[in-house]
């Protein structure tokens, strides 16, 4: 490939129909945005899943480069935030939705969008770590602030085995939470403890039709399943405990009543990582660096190229990925 182009992911049509290829960019093609990145690495998320294959309304501007999340090193900056060497990572902020992003060999970041990769961590380890990994820790810091401490009622995560939830499992068990992790996968079952769960809940169990206050067995929780199960969380969920939620893999619908928010002081927690301050993101990222196990994230972590990447999408909605997925943009 000649010295000034570049490959990257591309998703060309419109919302009810298009196609995803690979094509062969030049610097001129890219957004006019104020950072030069050459991209070292990208990650597998759900979001992406469904770009990739089309099953889900991710994408809103044709076309797109697709990849939520970016990782590399600064090759041109008019910003004074950032300057040519500077090791970089952006997560949320639009990308692969109304931004370009990461699944390209280069991209044009704003800097508002961009940050400088916290001391202790890796560019590859800032992409196993990516949009779920950055997800946990907002539940975490989230349920910090409404008081949810360590104690002897259990936290639950739910999709366990998924991206964010074996990151959450990790991060809480190493903050001193005993972790309940839910999966309806049980060969996982000892991937789980290893990350640093105490109890494994059937996922079918919380999928059930609960009554509106069941047993306060719940400290609080990270869900990123929604539908029954995050009603069956809330039921669940013990006095001024909360649940952070922050998917719908299971479902947008939410059957629940008050009485858990009127009975208990449950509190419901909403976690969107796409639009967060750059400070709360800062912040995020510096606890991550301190605080996440890195050889736990690297147990749980594979990489694979960015040729694989219809496979991997196919594979993600399957629910058939553990963990999480660094994508390699160069190979």
């Amino acid at each position: 490939m000649p010295a000034d182009k570049f490959k990257a992911l591309i998703a060309e049509g419109n919302s009810s129909a298009y196609t995803v290829t690979f094509k062969e960019l030049t610097n001129d093609e890219l957004p006019k945005e104020d950072v030069l990145v050459e991209v070292q690495y990208s990650s597998l998320n759900y979001k992406d899943g469904l770009a990739v294959t089309g099953r889900g309304k991710i994408i809103r501007k044709f076309p797109m480069v697709l990849g939520i999340d970016i990782a590399g090193r600064v090759l041109e900056s008019s910003s004074p935030e950032f300057r040519a060497g500077d090791q970089v990572l952006a997560v949320g902020h639009g990308f692969s939705e109304t931004r370009w992003g990461g699944y390209s060999q280069r991209q044009r970041v704003p800097a508002a969008a961009l940050l400088h990769v916290p001391k202790g961590l890796t560019l590859k380890q800032t992409m196993a770590i990516g949009s779920a990994g950055f997800t946990s820790m907002l539940c975490l810091m989230a349920l910090e602030h409404y008081g949810v401490k360590p104690g002897e009622k259990e936290i639950i995560v739910t999709g366990a085995a998924g991206g964010v939830g074996s990151t959450a499992v990790a991060l809480f068990a190493a903050k001193g939470y005993k972790v309940a992790a839910s999966t309806g996968r049980p060969e996982l079952h000892a991937f789980l403890r290893d990350l640093g769960a105490t109890t494994i809940v059937d996922r079918a169990e919380l999928a059930q039709k609960t009554a509106p206050l069941a047993s306060e067995r719940w400290a609080g929780g990270v869900d990123s399943v929604g539908g029954q199960t995050l009603a069956s969380l809330l039921a669940g969920t013990a006095s001024y405990g909360a649940i952070a939620a922050c998917g719908l893999a299971g479902g947008a619908e939410l059957p629940t009543t008050v009485f858990p928010f009127i009975l208990r002081n449950v509190a419901l927690l909403g976690i969107n990582s796409v639009i967060t301050p750059k400070p709360l993101s800062i912040q995020a990222w510096e606890r991550l660096a301190r605080e996440l196990p890195l050889d736990k994230l690297d147990s749980l972590t594979a990489t694979e190229p960015l040729s694989s990447i219809y496979d991997l999408a196919d594979k993600i909605l399957a629910g058939k990925i553990r963990g999480r997925t660094v994508i390699d943009v160069n190979t």
